[in-house]
């Protein structure tokens, strides 16, 4: 009998990495619920989807120390024998115009965003077996290029340059390396302090007239999961048709 696949999903306590644990133990995989400071919301992810039957835990690490992150796919192995995919969710955003950025932000922004990704991915490159997917995240905003978000979306064209090149590096290795790049999403990351006019309007850029949702983004990450072997080296733009 075939082992179940073992998916790795880094910010898995969150909203959206939340529904991707979720919808990918829904599939019938293992899932490993990555957190970075809070157990309880971890074990909340990992509640709900041992309540329906399914197999999953948690594991901490802080995603841009490579020791940590080393420790963290030892352990998933350890564990269940392997991992298949990994999902990268991951992320910081801290907005400002570029002509009043704090550079501290720039700096946690980078470390987390590109250095995280990059470690993630590393271990990933080594590690995931044939038959594999490794989906990072992306966002929209490299293309809409909103004010305020200057140095949040420099962070997410250098993951577009990290998945695209990774994608051929691991050519033979049966592996599919893809970015989902969500537009306007109900998270709380994205809502924290927004009006609700700015939620508005955000939510009437799509010609579909509503905000995303995390099961939205979930749905495509199942695809890059499981189904779609022959998507590699994309980023796929889950936004409802903003532009």
């Amino acid at each position: 009998m075939a082992h179940p696949r073992v998916a790795l999903v880094t910010g898995g306590s969150g909203g959206m990495g939340r529904s991707i644990a979720e919808r990918l133990a829904a599939d019938g995989m293992t899932v490993v619920v990555h957190y970075a400071g809070n157990p309880a919301r971890a074990e909340e992810t990992v509640e709900a989807i041992t309540g329906r039957g399914g197999t999953a835990s948690s594991v901490r690490a802080d995603v841009a120390d490579e020791s940590q992150v080393a420790a963290m796919f030892d352990e998933v192995e350890e564990l269940y024998g392997g991992v298949d995919v990994v999902v990268h969710t991951a992320g910081v955003m801290l907005l400002s115009p570029l002509a009043d950025l704090k550079l501290d932000d720039l700096d946690r922004m980078h470390r987390t965003n590109i250095r995280g990704t990059f470690v993630v991915d590393q271990q990933a490159a080594r590690r995931v077996r044939p038959g594999g997917a490794i989906i990072n995240f992306s966002s929209s905003v490299t293309k809409l290029a909103l004010t305020g978000y200057t140095a949040y979306a420099a962070t997410k064209g250098a993951v577009d340059a990290i998945t695209l090149i990774l994608a051929k590096e691991l050519r033979g290795r049966d592996i599919t390396v893809n970015a989902v790049a969500p537009g306007p999403t109900a998270t709380p990351l994205f809502l924290d302090g927004k009006e609700q006019e700015v939620i508005d309007r955000l939510a009437g850029l799509a010609p579909l007239e509503r905000l995303g949702t995390p099961d939205d983004i979930a749905e495509v990450v199942a695809f890059l999961a499981g189904p779609a072997r022959w998507v590699n080296g994309q980023i796929l733009y889950a936004n409802g048709g903003v532009v």
